[in-house]
């Protein structure tokens, strides 16, 4: 077998003068710049709390009786999620493992919108 590349293969980097290890695009990925300036957590926690309401009305027999909150404190991102009583347990599941799954994709989509976050199931 030849372990030789050839040039261009996706897995080389080519020679080139155009390849730069820093981002150059001009600001086309503005999004994901987060200098701080004017961007309320209230903001930032619109894909944490979209994302926690997408899971719990996925997980809900009774998906109308979901009802997701934001509350910032002190820079972190507070969501409490309140569903029908029937759906306490599926949201929670076996040993709080289901709970912990989403706590954790929660924690992701507000990392990457830059803020910490706490996912509380409020018991009615």
């Amino acid at each position: 077998m030849d372990a030789e590349y050839v040039d261009g293969d996706i897995n080389t980097i080519s020679g080139n003068d155009n390849y730069d290890d820093h981002d150059d695009n001009d600001g086309a990925d503005e999004e994901y710049d987060n200098d701080g300036a004017d961007e309320g957590n209230a903001v930032k926690s619109e894909l944490p709390e979209a994302v926690l309401t997408y899971l719990a009305k996925s997980l809900a027999n009774d998906s109308e009786a979901v009802v997701v909150e934001a509350e910032d404190r002190r820079g972190q991102i507070r969501l409490s999620l309140h569903v029908g009583p029937g759906d306490m347990g599926r949201v929670i599941g076996r040993r709080g493992r289901t709970a912990q799954a989403i706590r954790a994709l929660v924690g992701v989509a507000g990392a990457r919108s830059g803020v910490a976050t706490n996912v509380d199931i409020v018991d009615d």
